[in-house]
């Protein structure tokens, strides 16, 4: 029996029309099939409908994958491409796998043998990224960084010395209600003239996007409070 395939189904990064920012191959994908491996049940249901209505949404099959998820559940999500059933993972926001609980299933499917095909869509770090005028070349995503203030601290020097010793942009993200702080933070730790790029709902109508020094932006503050953001900083 041949093995299904597992689709790398990209979601929005807001809410925004997915016609908008999703090529159309997105909805063919998500028409052909009823089985899927999300974050939240609730979430990706709605997604599914936005993008094909007419899919009857009793006949899908949902496993959900997150932080309640136990390691010997995976191979039960699967299965159905050892059966010969090609099924998709959906993301909550942006690219599955990436910075996202499905990176485990995709590794996985790998040592199952079983064809990986990822999707074009919106990533939050590489359009943050392409908007910052940073060292594209070589850069980190860092995740979040120690919510102890000390090592918060120790961990943002850190970051800066990477950056200008290997001209190496260094991103990381925080949860949307701590952004002012994270952003305060790497004012008052940061040389004065590294940069910092704060690119704050992305692709959204309310995007803000903006690159400047330390020095400016004590100046030039903005509010990111509950506002899904992205950081990048680099030291020349």
């Amino acid at each position: 029996m041949d093995k299904g395939k597992l689709y790398l189904i990209p979601n929005t990064l807001g809410d925004t029309n997915p016609f908008d920012v999703l090529p159309s191959q997105v909805k063919t994908i998500i028409d052909s099939l009823d089985t899927f491996i999300v974050e939240n049940s609730k979430a990706a249901r709605k997604f599914i409908k936005s993008i094909s209505p007419e899919k009857s949404q009793p006949s899908l099959t949902l496993f959900e994958l997150n932080k309640h998820t136990q390691p010997e559940d995976l191979p039960n999500f699967i299965k159905p491409c050892l059966e010969g059933k090609t099924i998709g993972l959906l993301s909550d926001a942006g690219c599955p796998g990436v910075a996202d609980p499905g990176a485990d299933i995709v590794k996985l499917a790998h040592q199952k043998n079983i064809k990986v095909i990822p999707l074009v869509g919106p990533s939050s770090i590489l359009l943050a990224m392409m908007a910052s005028g940073m060292n594209g070349q070589s850069f980190a995503f860092n995740g979040y960084l120690p919510i102890d203030k000390h090592e918060r601290k120790s961990e943002i020097k850190r970051l800066e010395r990477l950056s200008k010793d290997y001209n190496q942009s260094q991103s990381f993200i925080e949860t949307p209600y701590r952004n002012n702080k994270l952003l305060e933070d790497l004012c008052n730790t940061l040389s004065s003239d590294c940069l910092i790029c704060v690119a704050c709902d992305i692709t959204l109508d309310s995007e803000y996007i903006k690159t400047q020094t330390v020095l400016q932006w004590k100046k030039n503050s903005v509010d990111l409070h509950k506002r899904p953001t992205l950081f990048i900083i680099h030291k020349a």
